[in-house]
């Protein structure tokens, strides 16, 4: 900061005692610059960090209320992740919680230990998850709730404070637009029905669940998997291609190349042209693959070609 005369200018490290006043904003620009689902990965990551918690999460209900699944997390350090047991979980499991939630209120439990007994059923939900602190906020869009949004702390206690709720309060309202309406500003209705199970996948210490629908294709990339998806992101998994053809469902995805497998539902071409290199594009995807002479036979039966 610096002092002129009778006015004062600033710089945007001025204001970084208070992190979170700072989340709404990185939220917004987030939302904006990235498809929604990898955009509210990023901001559980930046959240999660300037916060000093040890997880950062979102839980999605099912149309009908009934149940509840965990859609994005992020993990700092050696903290164990819980985003591939939290799958269509019933509601009861949370019902305590979730009283709260569709009444619009934020939830900070600042000792699990502490819950009335009326909590009893999460309470050995949350001390199974080795937590000690953990703060919820609904996510609301036009008057309805969708999800959830919080943290948890495992290696200590933590006092909630009013910056933070409010702060979270505000990226949960950001979140819910942006997820939850079409441009139009109509709410959406067609969420969380497929009953395919999610794949997870791993970004920076986040781990986020998607439908196999939503990825194009898979492609080997040294010790490394790029999993391309519908949005038009790329993902590096740790995991090796022949690792992914055993989490893809057969009905759909078939193998174009010993270093590459493909979604059917997404291709939009394939070029035959040249005798010797057959290419396939696919949609949301700027450049084509190859196809090896060896699954051509493979690729008409499945295209029908």
């Amino acid at each position: 900061m610096k002092v002129a005369g009778k006015f004062k200018t600033h710089t945007t490290t001025d204001f970084a005692l208070s992190p979170s006043r700072d989340w709404p904003y990185r939220c917004a620009m987030s939302l904006l610059e990235y498809p929604v689902d990898d955009a509210i990965s990023e901001q559980l990551a930046f959240m999660g960090k300037t916060s000093d918690v040890d997880r950062a999460w979102m839980l999605e209900y099912r149309p009908d209320m009934l149940r509840f699944r965990n859609t994005h997390e992020w993990c700092r350090g050696q903290t164990e992740p819980f985003v591939a047991e939290l799958q269509d979980v019933p509601t009861t499991l949370i019902a305590w919680l979730h009283r709260y939630m569709v009444q619009g209120y934020a939830v900070a439990v600042h000792d699990v230990n502490d819950l009335p007994r009326t909590a009893r059923v999460i309470q050995v939900e949350f001390l199974r998850q080795g937590n000690k602190s953990v703060l919820s906020v609904p996510v609301f869009h036009n008057k309805k709730l969708f999800g959830i949004i919080g943290f948890d702390t495992t290696t200590k206690h933590k006092t909630w404070c009013a910056d933070d709720v409010n702060a979270l309060y505000q990226c949960a309202n950001l979140i819910g637009q942006a997820k939850y309406s079409d441009r139009a500003g109509h709410t959406r209705t067609t969420l969380y029905e497929s009953t395919t199970p999610l794949i997870y996948l791993s970004m920076r210490g986040v781990v986020r669940g998607v439908q196999p629908e939503a990825i194009i294709g898979v492609r080997s990339a040294g010790n490394y998997s790029e999993i391309w998806l519908d949005n038009g992101s790329m993902v590096l998994d740790s995991r090796p291609l022949g690792m992914w053809l055993t989490l893809l469902p057969e009905k759909v995805f078939f193998r174009i190349h010993r270093t590459a497998v493909v979604n059917a539902l997404h291709v939009v071409d394939v070029d035959r042209r040249s005798v010797d290199k057959w290419l396939i594009r696919m949609r949301s995807m700027d450049s084509a693959w190859p196809v090896s002479r060896s699954y051509r036979k493979t690729l008409r039966e499945r295209m029908g070609i």
